[in-house]
C-alpha cells in the first residue's frame, strides 16, 4: 500500500492497469511471479493484491477514485506520506474512522493481531482457509479408505474411474476391477463407452512407499498383454525413482497415490458431501451502465 500511495504522490490520476505495471517493475517481479495464481486459479495473486491495496487506501480516505479503476491521492494521503511511514498496513489505516467502519473494528479494539496484522487480501485469507479444510478432509478420507475392507477399496476404485468418465457403466466396470489378478493386473476398464480402447488397472492398498520395482512389474504385465496404457493406484505414496521411471517408458502409465486419490474424490464429490457454501459476489458493473 505504501508504494501505491507514493506513486500517487505526483497528484495525477492513475489507472489500476498502469499501476500494476509500475509496481511490478518496482518490486522486480519476474514473469512467473506476475503469472502466479490464487489457489482458486481464477485470478493472479499480484493483481488481486494491487486491487485490494487500492480498496483499502480508498476506504481509509487516503486515495479517491475519480472514475472506475482509477485513483488519485487525497489530502489525508499526503499527510500520511509526510509522516514518512516505513509501511502502510491495516494498523496504520485503522487510525481512520472510515476504515474502521469498513472493517467493523472499534477504536479500542486491538488491530495488531488476528486478521488485523495480516498482509493478505480477503480472497487469500478465504482461499487459504478453504485449502486448509480441504487438506484435512483429504487426510480424513484416506484414513477411512485404509480402514475399509479390500472389497470396499475395489468398489471405490470402480466408482472413482466411473466418475472420471471411464468404464462405460457400473456393471461392466465392476466386473473388470479386482477380478483377474493376472500378472499384476487387477482389471481392465474401457477408456470410453464404446470400449474402443482399454486401460489396465492395478489398485493395491500399500502401507509403505511404492518403489520402482513394483511399478516395473506392472509395466511388464502391460507389455505381456501388449497394452500401452495403465493406471496404478495406491493408498500410500510413490518413490521419486518410480515417478521418474514412468516418464521414460513407451507405455503410458499414470500413478495415483493416496493423496491424489482423495483429492479426486473431493473434486468429483465421491464419498463426501457439502457442509456449507459461501457465495462470494461482486458488483455487476453492467447493471449500473446508463444509456
Amino acid at each position: 500500500m505504501l508504494p501505491m500511495l507514493e506513486l500517487a504522490a505526483d497528484g495525477k490520476v492513475h489507472s489500476l492497469e498502469s499501476t500494476r505495471q509500475s509496481l511490478a517493475g518496482r518490486f522486480g517481479l519476474t514473469a512467473d511471479e506476475r503469472a502466479e495464481l490464487l489457489p482458486s486459479g481464477r485470478q493472479h495473486r499480484f493483481d488481486n493484491r494491487v486491487a485490494w491495496a487500492k480498496v483499502y487506501l480508498e476506504r481509509a480516505g487516503l486515495l479517491s477514485s475519480p472514475k472506475r479503476a482509477h485513483f488519485e491521492i487525497s489530502e489525508d494521503g499526503r499527510k500520511v506520506l509526510a509522516e514518512k511511514p516505513k509501511r502502510v498496513d491495516i494498523l496504520l489505516l485503522s487510525r481512520f474512522e472510515k476504515f474502521r467502519e469498513f472493517r467493523k473494528v472499534k477504536k479500542d479494539e486491538p488491530t495488531d493481531g488476528g486478521d488485523g496484522g495480516t498482509d493478505e487480501t480477503p480472497e487469500e485469507i478465504l482461499e487459504q482457509a478453504y485449502q486448509g479444510i480441504r487438506q484435512q478432509l483429504a487426510v480424513d478420507l484416506l484414513e477411512h479408505i485404509k480402514a475399509a475392507s479390500p472389497q470396499f477399496f475395489e468398489s471405490l476404485v470402480v466408482d472413482l474411474l466411473l466418475k472420471m468418465g471411464y468404464g462405460g457403466n457400473r456393471v461392466a466396470a465392476g466386473k473388470a476391477i479386482g477380478k483377474s489378478g493376472d500378472e499384476g493386473i487387477d482389471g481392465v476398464i474401457s477408456e470410453d463407452r464404446l470400449g474402443l480402447d482399454q486401460i489396465y488397472v492395478q489398485a493395491k492398498r500399500w502401507e509403505g512407499t511404492v518403489g520402482r520395482p513394483e511399478v516395473h512389474k506392472f509395466v511388464g504385465a502391460l507389455q505381456g498383454q501388449r497394452a500401452h496404457r495403465g493406471v496404478l493406484i495406491t493408498t500410500s505414496t510413490f518413490s521419486q525413482d518410480a515417478k521418474e521411471y514412468v516418464k521414460h517408458i513407451e507405455s503410458r502409465v499414470v500413478l495415483i497415490d493416496g493423496r491424489q486419490m482423495a483429492e479426486y474424490m473431493i473434486d468429483l464429490n465421491l464419498g463426501v458431501t457439502s457442509k456449507a457454501c459461501y457465495d462470494v459476489k461482486r458488483i455487476d458493473l453492467d447493471y449500473f451502465e446508463e444509456e
